[in-house]
């Protein structure tokens, strides 16, 4: 091989190379480089065709995959993260989103948004993006994240009329003239600046200038070096402030940093102890209160206890003020009631019974009448000497009632006569 052979053939590698970069950036593999040919004239149209593109079938793919509506309309929140967009596209028939997900792609436009009139929440963190444009038809948004992308100036945001939060860490802003779109943003409540190259005291005079900034994130800039009493001066000068740098700010704190603003150092430590005071007696009085309660509680069962024990009871506190009443007639009726006699002084004795006496004959001979025993008995069987009875019948009397009362009188004596006369004359 020549000289001038090898030669072309580091040219010819050195193109190669170079067409790689353009095309796949530095990181392209070796199908990348063949797949791409000759050398393009325009390197930007090509790396964008050969990332994947927005379509209505990927739409609908996603949609199917995070199990939303198949029809675009319905939709109100939409996932394109991680995919590797380069462009904002395809989102024409989505006119009802309220959240966009297009974090960790290589977005480099904020574009193709005028039909999301709805959109509240917009996610274009960890892109290639260099400028805030295009967000006029968002009215609105009110969360804004374009975190780690290639910002430099806060621009066209304005006209968002609702935008509450913009997170705008990890950036490439430097001066304070980069912020002073903020000073038309009044809606602003949350901002992340942290993590730029603020170095400027004079960001102060902006952040002052927005009314409702309760959460201010400035770590990472080396701008907090350069104000004395970084923390105690953003506290004071920022009225509605809530929260700085990932640390709540609480009335004391504020109480402290204001008196240290007027007064230096004795001023706040005065404060300080007068705020420990009032904590302390407001510990007391807690206590105090509880002592109080405990008290009380210990009364009221000592005084039911001791009605318990003298024979009172309380009323039940459930009950309301008619079965109140009515349990008070009811032992009012009770109390009227006579006594009854006691069992000492009532005649226990036992009350004489005295049974109807009946004669029961079934005989329906014809024969000549029985003959009477001379030792005829009412209280036993009564039986013929000669003509066998079919049917014996029982005869009752009231001979154990007269043994048990032998006081009868002479009106029983007579019905017992009768009844005897009645029997006799029932056997013949």
């Amino acid at each position: 091989m020549s000289c001038e052979d090898g030669k072309q053939d580091e040219t010819n590698a050195g193109n190669v190379f170079h067409s790689e970069e353009q095309i796949c950036g530095k990181n392209a593999t070796v199908e990348e480089v063949e797949k791409s040919g000759n050398v393009p004239e325009n390197s930007s149209e090509e790396k964008s065709s050969s990332s994947p593109r927005i379509t209505k079938k990927l739409l609908k793919d996603v949609c199917k995959q995070n199990k939303q509506y198949m029809v675009p309309e319905l939709n109100d929140s939409l996932y394109l993260h991680y995919k590797g967009f380069s462009v904002i596209e395809g989102l024409e028939e989505y006119t009802g989103l309220h959240s966009l997900w297009l974090q960790c792609n290589r977005i480099q436009k904020i574009e193709n948004l005028h039909n999301q009139t709805e959109l509240r929440c917009l996610y274009l963190n960890e892109n290639l993006i260099h400028t805030l444009e295009n967000l006029e038809p968002l009215v609105k948004l009110r969360i804004l994240n374009v975190s780690h992308n290639y910002i430099s100036v806060i621009q066209n945001i304005s006209c968002l009329s609702e935008l509450s939060t913009l997170e705008i860490a990890h950036n490439a802003i430097e001066n304070v003239s980069d912020l002073q779109e903020l000073c038309h943003c009044p809606s602003i409540s949350v901002l992340d600046l942290s993590h730029n190259r603020l170095n400027d005291p004079e960001v102060l005079t902006v952040l002052e200038k927005m009314p409702n900034l309760r959460v201010l994130y400035l770590k990472g800039n080396g701008v907090i070096k350069k104000i004395p009493n970084y923390r105690k001066s953003l506290i004071v000068r920022l009225k509605e402030l809530t929260y700085l740098d990932e640390r709540p700010v609480f009335p004391k704190e504020r109480a402290c940093a204001e008196a240290w603003a007027v007064a230096g150092l004795e001023g706040e430590h005065k404060e300080r102890e007068l705020w420990q005071m009032r904590e302390r007696r407001k510990i007391e009085e807690s206590l105090e209160y509880m002592r109080l309660i405990k008290e009380t509680a210990l009364k009221e069962r000592h005084a039911r206890e001791q009605q318990e024990e003298n024979g009172f009871s309380e009323p039940d506190p459930n009950l309301s003020s008619k079965d109140l009443k009515q349990t008070e007639q009811e032992e009012n009726e009770w109390k009227d009631l006579p006594d009854l006699d006691d069992l000492d002084t009532v005649n226990t004795a036992p009350r004489t019974f005295r049974p109807i006496i009946e004669v029961v004959s079934d005989s329906d001979s014809d024969s000549d009448p029985e003959e009477i025993s001379p030792d005829f008995s009412l209280f036993g069987k009564v039986s013929s000497k000669n003509t066998p009875i079919r049917d014996e019948s029982l005869i009752f009397t009231n001979q154990g009632a007269e043994a048990m009362d032998p006081k009868a009188d002479d009106e029983q004596q007579m019905t017992e006569g009768m009844q005897k006369k009645c029997l006799i004359e029932e056997l013949n």
